[in-house]
């Protein structure tokens, strides 16, 4: 053992486990370069500073000393903050530093608010050119896509397939080629499908056991013993389909009967006529077939009208006739048999066959009826029915086709026969009362009652002879005794039935049935929570369907139930005003203010009648009244003031004025008064009561712009710039305040200030619509089209669903994107009237006249209040329309009464205007509206 370990002391290396001596560099004796790293380099130092023990064995500790130190790895370098992050990171992140970097961000912020609009001004003019150099294919193609909707479907369904140019085959296609079919395969396929009931005698001959039928292993033997059998079950399936085919193609059953159109049938039949050799084949095999069905089953009617009908297909038209008289023969007591016939032959033939067919079924009201179609002579017609009905007495429809052909006295002898046939028969019994005198008519309608107590509509005829003899005392009586009888018989009351009956009874000018049907029948089955609800719902459909009494009559219904409802009042008010006269107006709102004293709107409407009946004098004494039941009402001193004034009474207005500020101080008391020293010229007045006014009610935003306007008048405009400023510190919140001190200072000069005015209004009171217009139009005043349409671009963010920017935004486009623009407009706000405004401008700026037209009616209908679209409709009709149309939408504005609108406002607010009506506002504001171009 101690030779052995010698041996391998001598042979171990005396460097293993050794460092390795400074500078050494592996391989450099082979030609190894070796090469150098950052953290070989390090900072600055001498190779001497090296540590003699840098290549030796890391102890523990100093391993944990290398932990602690930096990582000088490439990964942890930065530019700027060398290895391991910045020094600050180290230390914890407190307060200090989070107010550090909140300042250094407000001040980036603030810098980079300085450079954004010229930035953003500066790439959107990039963009917008690059956008012209290279627009995109949807741009391009945008006016062909809207031109898409007019393309219909037929020229949809005939485009050409596109097909791939890069394929040879599909840019030259070949012409399709037809290989001619073998005569084997034809020859072959001729008795495909035939039935074959015997043994080939070959076959029989040499032995051959396999059955004809392909696909069956059955013996031959077998089959002729049991081929009948199978051949007479596929006959009459195949009968049963082909009988069923032609009975639903021919005829159409109704109770019992066979009623055919002849015109349409004979286009059906003309239509199946066959044309190929297959056609024909089937003709033979259905001939077969129903020739198998007549000789199985003669007696079968259906059969012979299936044969006569395929003969009559195939252009055999006596063939059918020869059959179908054969059928008739066998089967003589089928109705559909003989009108079948009939309708098969000519005319003289048609009415033997005729008489043929009545002698053999003179029950058959078809038959009669055939009859009498056939002849063209009313005496003849005459003669047929009386026959029918002497063989037929019960028949309803003989009956009444009879009475048809007579004249008045003989109809009424014939209806006194056919309802001791047909007692049951309501019709007969009401067509024979309108026939009789009165009391004749009294005793056929008693006579109806007893034969059919549990019809409503004889009561309801009792009723209307009745009122129309003159007995309207009588009317109510009757529909009383209807409902009490018919309870009686057991019949359930249903009220939209005799709501209905009401409206049918007013159509036919019987007021008084009508007024006694809805007074009996109203509320039936309701409860009465829900009575007033469903009254008034039954009112407006009535009035919808013109049945006016009836809503009229639901109205005092109403009233009569519920006289304190001042909803009701209002609403039959409202009623009255549109579909009766004058006088029932006034009288129903005498009997309204009766019972509502205290409603105010009752009083006002009353006066307002009287006035514009030119009855000042009782307009005066229903406000006296007014101040009776109600001493304080604002609504009422108001309106006697404007009576006064309308009528040149200005003293008067003064002294109403000036105690309705003792008795009934409000707001709007104090604006009317100044309004009228405003009016009437005394300045002074009106600034002393301005004053007075503001010091009691400082919110009261109308207050400030009056004050505002009368110093503007006057030329102060200081004074109004610090008027408008203290009514904007006390209101806040009033729009209109705000946008006159914009355009005070724009009026001035001071585009900045104004600018600044509505953007401190829209901190205030953000996403108005109306300050965003105001800031648009204000630097489209100004000639800054672009920063207009950036700043519309961020009201309509703010505000997507204003149909005024909307409007504004769709004439602020070029001409050729204006369409676009106002199909979004539409698509965001439909149902605005500024949107279709602004859509009627656009159409008429294309000259497309009658569809402008019809987008102007569509505005108006749609906000009647919008004085602006009476004038662009109004405008339209004197360049446009004739002095019908120029009328009529005057007229239409009068009667709709509108009161808002910036032209509109413009004109009516105008303290000159103050006594202008309707009328005469209309074609002034008509003056500025400017032909869209």
């Amino acid at each position: 053992m101690a030779a052995v370990q010698s041996l391998v002391d001598k042979k171990k290396k005396t460097f293993i486990g050794l460092a390795a001596p400074l500078g050494y560099v592996p391989g450099l004796g082979r030609g190894a370069t070796g090469f150098t790293t950052r953290s070989d380099i390090g900072p600055a130092r001498d190779a001497d500073d090296i540590p003699e023990e840098r290549h030796a064995p890391p102890s523990k500790k100093k391993k944990d000393d290398e932990e602690e130190e930096e990582d000088l790895n490439d990964a942890n370098y930065d530019e700027f903050e060398g290895y391991g992050g910045s020094i600050c990171a180290r230390d914890p992140y407190d307060k200090d530093d989070e107010e550090a970097d909140e300042i250094y961000f407000s001040i980036d912020s603030r810098m980079d608010e300085k450079r954004k609009e010229r930035r953003e001004k500066r790439m959107k003019e990039e963009l917008e050119k690059y956008r012209q150099e290279r627009p995109k294919i949807q741009q391009q193609f945008s006016d062909l896509k809207r031109e898409l909707s007019g393309v219909t479907l037929d020229e949809w369904t005939n485009l050409p397939e596109i097909g791939d140019a890069r394929n040879k085959r599909m840019r030259n296609p070949r012409a399709e080629r037809f290989t001619p079919m073998p005569d084997s395969v034809l020859s072959k396929n001729v008795h495909m499908g035939d039935t074959t009931t015997a043994v080939d005698l070959r076959e029989q001959r040499f032995g051959g056991l396999t059955s004809p039928f392909p696909g069956s292993n059955t013996p031959a033997s077998m089959l002729a013993s049991m081929g009948s059998d199978i051949d007479m079950k596929k006959i009459g399936e195949a009968r049963n389909a082909l009988m069923d085919i032609k009975l639903t193609q021919v005829s159409d059953s109704v109770s019992g009967q066979t009623v055919v159109d002849p015109k349409g049938y004979l286009t059906d039949l003309q239509s199946m006529i066959p044309t190929r050799g297959a056609d024909i084949s089937d003709v033979k095999k259905a001939r077969l077939l129903l020739k198998s069905v007549r000789e199985t089953n003669p007696k079968h009617p259906p059969a012979w009208i299936a044969s006569a009908t395929l003969e009559e297909v195939t252009g055999k038209l006596q063939a059918a006739r020869n059959l179908i008289m054969s059928g008739c023969e066998q089967c003589p007591k089928s109705e559909n048999l003989w009108m079948e016939a009939i309708r098969l032959m000519p005319g003289d033939q048609a009415r033997v066959v005729v008489a043929q067919a009545v002698r053999h079924l003179p029950q058959s009201v078809s038959i009669w009826m055939k009859a009498a179609s056939l002849e063209s002579n009313s005496n003849d017609k005459k003669i047929i029915f009386r026959k029918a009905l002497e063989n037929i007495p019960n028949s309803v429809a003989l009956w009444k086709a009879a009475v048809e052909l007579e004249d008045e006295e003989d109809a009424r002898i014939l209806l006194s026969r056919a309802v001791e046939c047909c007692p049951s028969n309501v019709e007969l019994w009401l067509a024979l009362s309108r026939l009789e005198t009165y009391e004749n008519a009294k005793a056929v309608l008693n006579r109806a009652r007893n034969q059919i107590p549990t019809d409503r509509q004889i009561w309801i005829t009792a009723a209307k002879l009745e009122e129309a003899n003159g007995n309207f005392s009588m009317v109510p009586k009757i529909i009383e005794k209807a409902l009490t009888s018919l309870r009686a018989s057991g019949v359930e009351i249903n009220r939209e039935q005799w709501l209905k009956d009401a409206e049918d009874a007013e159509k036919s000018h019987s007021v008084h049935t009508c007024r006694a049907i809805i007074n009996n029948i109203i509320g039936i089955g309701m409860e009465d929570e829900e009575k007033k609800e469903a009254w008034m719902t039954d009112a407006d459909s009535c009035a919808v369907h013109g049945a006016i009494e009836c809503a009229r009559a639901i109205y005092t219904h109403s009233l009569s139930v519920f006289p304190n409802k001042k909803n009701i009042w209002l609403a039959a008010a409202a009623f009255e005003k549109d579909y009766g006269s004058r006088e029932s107006y006034e009288l129903l709102l005498q009997k309204a203010v009766t019972h509502c004293p205290k409603v105010e709107v009752l009083w006002l409407m009353g006066a307002k009648s009287k006035w514009l009946a030119g009855d000042v004098s009782a307009a005066r004494s229903i406000l006296s009244l007014a101040f009776q039941a109600n001493p304080n009402a604002e609504v009422i001193w108001l309106a006697a003031v404007k009576l006064e004034s309308e009528n040149n009474e200005f003293e008067r207005a003064r002294r109403l004025l000036q105690r309705a500020r003792s008795n009934a101080s409000t707001a709007r008391v104090f604006l009317k008064s100044v309004k009228l020293e405003w009016c009437l010229g005394d300045i002074a007045k009106a600034r002393i009561l301005l004053q007075e006014s503001v010091d009691l009610y400082p919110s009261f935003a109308k207050l400030w712009m009056m004050k505002g306007q009368i110093e503007e008048q006057e030329g102060n405009i200081e004074d109004v710039r610090e008027i408008y400023k203290q009514g904007i510190q006390k209101c806040p919140e009033s729009i209109p305040l705000w946008l006159l001190l914009s355009r005070v200072e724009e009026k001035a000069g001071l585009l900045i200030k104004a600018r600044a005015v509505l953007e401190k209004a829209r901190l205030k009171n953000p996403k108005n619509a109306d300050l965003w217009l105001e800031a648009v139009k204000l630097e489209n005043r100004a000639g800054l089209k672009s920063i207009a349409l950036n700043l519309m671009a961020k009201a309509l963010q703010e505000c997507p669903d204003s149909g005024k920017l909307w409007a504004e935004a769709i004439f602020m486009e070029p001409r050729p994107q204006r369409k676009t623009k106002s199909a979004d407009a539409l698509k965001k706000c439909q149902h605005n009237a500024y949107v279709l405004l602004a859509a009627a401008k656009l159409i008429w700026s294309e000259r497309k006249l009658d569809k402008a037209r019809e987008w102007f009616k569509r505005t108006v209908k749609l906000d009647g209040d919008l004085g602006d679209a009476w004038a662009h409709f109004y405008k339209f009709e004197l360049i446009h329309g004739s002095e019908v149309q120029q009328e009529e939408v005057k007229r239409q504005c009068l009667s709709a009464e509108p009161k808002h609108g910036e032209l509109w406002c413009k004109v009516s607010k105008d303290i000159k205007n103050w006594r202008l009506k309707t009328e005469d506002i209309l074609p002034l504001v008509a003056q500025l509206v400017p032909i869209p171009s």
